[in-house]
């Protein structure tokens, strides 16, 4: 916090996520939020700051971001870089171009490689003196985005990291040494190869250690980016989707989720097609579980396994959880955009047993 300034990094460890709030005189802008907005309109009201600016570094694939609900309840401006292209109403920025938060500027700086829309957003303190740079996923704390994962027709994977080795070397290594580097993701992300468990840096001391920003050829770079990616998870092409199309509004696939289902329900719901998700902890699974549920861990990176496991995002879901997480547990499997769960046992295991 400094005058006049507050930037604050929200750290989701399931997702390793960053998503960010800053506010400066009663403005606010969010960077790449993730799908629920209690917490931003929480932070709203506790900083006394209206939104006016939603800005996403990119279409996420890891996750659905939160931004089009969020715009809906708050009517500010969603705001992607260039080349971008949505179904809903969003404002696509210039390179360069300014946005004003009170007496901050945020300046955008595309920087295409990891995606052709990706952007790191620039953010100028009250003397326009550059702070820190939201870096999405071009640059990671010791690390890069991989460049395999918005393929078009016309470009293959080499064409991006040689669009990104420009990009870092153009638009971010050029800014001060003591500017802060804020990244999308830190490290168990699947958007790179060696992310540090760190989630913010300076970007002086990023060159000296990242390979990336090291002294390299762009045909080394292309072959070290481009070499031992493994496959992205199913669901990422899907996600990226949904946040170029839109989804279902949050509230409602939370309501719809936390329903509590008798023990003759939800058997009908499983006559039905639903699957049987069990989040409890894995000694609890083992002990006893209904007949053909799957089980993945809600202490656990809970997210990104369902991304893996499950494959149609659509699958009606019906869940097993601890006392207490129900919602909690609706809420992240929307986060990736996991919107069709029916419900939830309700008494849990204890009653299944009972019923027989």
């Amino acid at each position: 916090k400094i005058n006049h300034m507050l930037v604050q990094q929200l750290y989701t460890q399931c997702l390793a996520q960053g998503a960010y709030f800053i506010v400066s005189d009663g403005e606010a802008a969010i960077i790449d939020p993730l799908r629920e907005t209690q917490p931003y309109l929480n932070l709203l009201a506790q900083n006394k700051a209206s939104l006016k600016y939603i800005f996403e570094t990119h279409f996420h694939a890891d996750f659905v971001s939160g931004h089009i609900d969020l715009a809906n309840k708050t009517n500010a401006q969603i705001v992607y870089g260039p080349q971008a292209q949505t179904t809903y109403k969003s404002h696509i920025a210039k390179d360069n171009e300014e946005f004003k938060i009170g007496k901050l500027t945020i300046k955008v700086l595309h920087t295409p490689g990891h995606t052709l829309e990706s952007t790191t957003y620039l953010l100028l303190d009250e003397n326009k003196k550059p702070h820190c740079i939201f870096t999405g996923d071009t640059l990671f704390i010791s690390d890069v985005g991989r460049p395999d994962l918005a393929i078009k027709s016309n470009l293959t994977q080499e064409d991006l990291a040689g669009m990104l080795y420009d990009s870092l070397r153009n638009k971010i290594m050029t800014l001060p040494d003591d500017v802060l580097v804020y990244p999308a993701h830190g490290a168990c992300s699947a958007c790179g190869k060696n992310m540090s468990k760190e989630t913010f840096d300076t970007l002086g001391n990023q060159k000296k250690t990242n390979y990336a920003l090291a002294n390299i050829s762009k045909q080394d770079f292309i072959k070290e980016l481009t070499t031992g990616i493994l496959p992205p998870p199913q669901y990422f092409a899907k996600n990226a989707a949904l946040n170029k199309e839109g989804y279902h509004s949050f509230d409602e696939v939370m309501q719809q989720g936390s329903k509590a289902l008798s023990v003759s329900d939800f058997e009908q719901q499983i006559k039905n097609g639903a699957l049987v998700l069990d989040v409890r902890k894995a000694t609890e699974f083992a002990q006893a579980h209904v007949p053909n549920a799957l089980f993945i861990g809600l202490d656990g990176q809970f997210a990104p396994w369902v991304g893996a496991l499950i494959t149609d995002l659509k699958q009606p879901i019906i869940l097993v959880t601890p006392q207490g997480k129900e919602e909690e547990t609706v809420m992240r499997l929307s986060r990736v955009g996991y919107d069709n769960c029916l419900g939830y046992l309700s008494g849990g295991l204890d009653v299944w047993k009972q019923a027989g």
